[in-house]
């Protein structure tokens, strides 16, 4: 597909072709496809989901410098080329600011958000972004003052992510995964999940890199001027994006209504309360017409 600029956007389908559409931001980082057990749960449902590789991973064109809110123009033009007039949203980990923006700069085209175990802003005054996090991800945030320094990084934990097993996957996210999210690598959510890594590094890590820097500077709009329903989930047993970045979130976005479950990590929340969070994000819509 094509998007802003005449860059390629990476667009993958699933569900009804009928169905109410929700437009997903996958992780960081991520080729910009879904776990096929969580669209499932879509169609049953009735939700047509699309997602989409974000510049610079898989087969998107690189968009360097963009911030959090340049999302919003690639949305805006998948959602053009597919004739979706409105739609819902939702963001998992680094995709959660994506889904944001949504909410707050396509506020007449976005019915609902949410974000699962999603980021916080790293310059908020009153969110320790840190505290609570895996040395893996301290070090690459730390990274993310020197871009050299952190394209080093990343090229580095590239190798380790890249035709992985189940068990060299655990062993490279390291102190990151808990033993809640240790159950979910233990079943077919590992393959896939090295096999999404695989796809959108493929040919380097500048979605990623350009990910993190978007992340270490202002993302481009206001949570708190959001008008339309949010949802925040974010598992207390995360120390990929720990629970202060829930609790922030449920704070600072407006209206949001905030899910905080003691029994999940990182991954285990998107797998085991994925289709709560559907049913509420349906609740919001009220049976509003997918086109």
């Amino acid at each position: 597909m094509t998007g802003p600029a005449g860059r390629a956007l990476d667009v993958e389908l699933s569900g009804p072709a009928d169905g109410l559409p929700l437009i997903f931001h996958t992780g960081s980082p991520s080729a910009g496809s879904m776990f096929p057990p969580m669209t499932a749960q879509g169609t049953e449902r009735g939700v047509r989901h699309i997602s989409y590789a974000r510049p610079g991973y898989a087969g998107s064109d690189r968009d360097a410098g963009r911030t959090v809110a340049d999302c919003t123009a690639d949305v805006a033009a998948i959602a053009d080329e597919l004739a979706v007039e409105r739609f819902l949203t939702v963001g998992w980990s680094g995709g959660g600011p994506h889904a944001l923006a949504c909410a707050a700069l396509l506020p007449d085209r976005t019915i609902a958000a949410a974000t699962l175990a999603g980021v916080g802003p790293t310059d908020a005054p009153d969110l320790d972004f840190l505290d609570g996090m895996g040395e893996e991800n301290v070090q690459e945030f730390r990274a993310t003052r020197n871009e050299q320094e952190l394209l080093e990084f990343l090229r580095a934990a590239r190798v380790g992510m890249i035709g992985s097993s189940a068990s060299d996957l655990r062993a490279a996210l390291g102190d990151l995964v808990t033993d809640a999210d240790r159950r979910v690598l233990g079943g077919d959510f590992a393959p896939w999940l090295s096999e999404e890594f695989g796809a959108g590094l493929a040919d380097d890590v500048w979605g990623w890199l350009d990910d993190d820097l978007a992340f270490s500077q202002g993302w481009g709009f206001d949570v708190g001027a959001i008008s339309v329903p949010v949802s925040i989930w974010q598992g207390a047993q995360d120390r990929f994006v720990p629970i202060g970045h829930g609790r922030w979130l449920a704070d600072h976005v407006a209206g949001a209504r905030a899910h905080l479950p003691e029994e999940h990590g990182h991954l285990s929340l998107g797998i085991g309360c994925y289709g709560e969070l559907l049913d509420e994000l349906l609740e919001s819509a009220g049976g509003q017409a997918p086109r």
